[in-house]
């Protein structure tokens, strides 16, 4: 089954400190790299690596950034058709700065992922009508993720959101055609106005969701697992407890994993289990996409 992801691109440069500077100070960092970077991306790699046939629908810079990006998809063996580089627009740059104990903070300027519009999207329908699933996020124009949802239901494809970054605007009833609705606890309180603290906060403000009609709502808690909730049932998959020292990405990879993993075997359980683990791997490592396991490695691990 083909995986159609729809979503950015970002080149990360990334810097790693101790401590960040109180404002006005310069600090010296302790270590500094560039790569690619955007929730899409992200997505669209872990999956490619774990073996997930994936199509990426994206647009990039007409820069030197872009051409970074779109040689990066191709070393993944990723379908590049339509990742896209409109003449004149730099690609979309995140700087992301992460302390010690690999918590990070991220600037973005999204660039040519403002150029992926719904009129783009329609020039890769044909291809995304053969995939078996959709992938979105929130990096893009959010008329086009609404009209990817479209898409899919038009072609009868299942979709899998990840409202990220949250926004507080997010129509929650034209999403709920979406098969699998994906977020962290802090975008579910965003959406929800609700506290998500506790697990307990978290199951109230996701019975909200499905309550105005979402399906499959999959909650990931970081280093607490994830939840899957539906109206008639909760589950709660644990995650590995490892030393963590760069969380960047690792929601992206849980998503990839899932995916890829569900996409072959239809078991979402079981696909959250296995992506638990894939995340819990990603956060070991310095790096986002870098930081990402192949198939070959991670079953050395499973």
């Amino acid at each position: 089954m083909k995986i159609a992801v729809v979503g950015s691109t970002m080149m990360d440069i990334v810097s790693y400190t101790d401590k960040l500077p109180a404002a006005g100070e310069t600090r010296a960092v302790r270590d500094f790299h560039t790569a690619g970077g955007g929730k899409g991306a992200n997505q669209a790699v872990a999956a490619a690596r774990l073996g997930a046939d994936v199509l990426f629908v994206s647009c990039i810079g007409d820069d030197m950034f872009g051409d970074q990006c779109r040689m990066n998809y191709e070393r993944e063996a990723i379908d590049t058709r339509y990742v896209m580089a409109p003449k004149g627009v730099s690609n979309g740059v995140a700087t992301i700065i992460v302390e010690e104990d690999g918590q990070n903070r991220i600037l973005i300027n999204k660039g040519a992922n403002d150029a992926l519009t719904p009129a783009k999207l329609k020039e890769a329908e044909q291809a995304i009508a053969a995939c078996g699933l959709i992938i979105l996020q929130l990096e893009i124009p959010i008329e086009t993720v609404y009209a990817a949802i479209d898409m899919g239901v038009a072609h009868q494809i299942p979709v899998l959101l990840n409202p990220a970054p949250a926004r507080a605007d997010l129509d929650i009833e034209k999403v709920c055609a979406c098969e699998f609705f994906v977020p962290n606890e802090t975008e579910l309180s965003i959406l929800t106005g609700k506290p998500t603290t506790t697990v307990e906060e978290i199951k109230t403000a996701a019975a909200e969701l499905l309550a105005r009609g979402l399906k499959n709502v999959i909650v990931t808690m970081g280093a607490r697992g994830s939840l899957w909730l539906t109206k008639e049932r909760t589950e709660f998959v644990p995650t590995a407890k490892v030393r963590a020292v760069d969380s960047t990405g690792a929601g992206d990879s849980y998503i990839g994993c899932f995916a890829e993993t569900w996409s072959r075997t239809g078991d979402i359980l079981a696909s959250m289990r296995r992506a638990s683990r894939y995340a819990a791997d990603s956060v070991t490592k310095p790096g986002t996409q870098d930081s990402y396991a192949t198939k070959k490695a991670f079953e050395g691990n499973d």
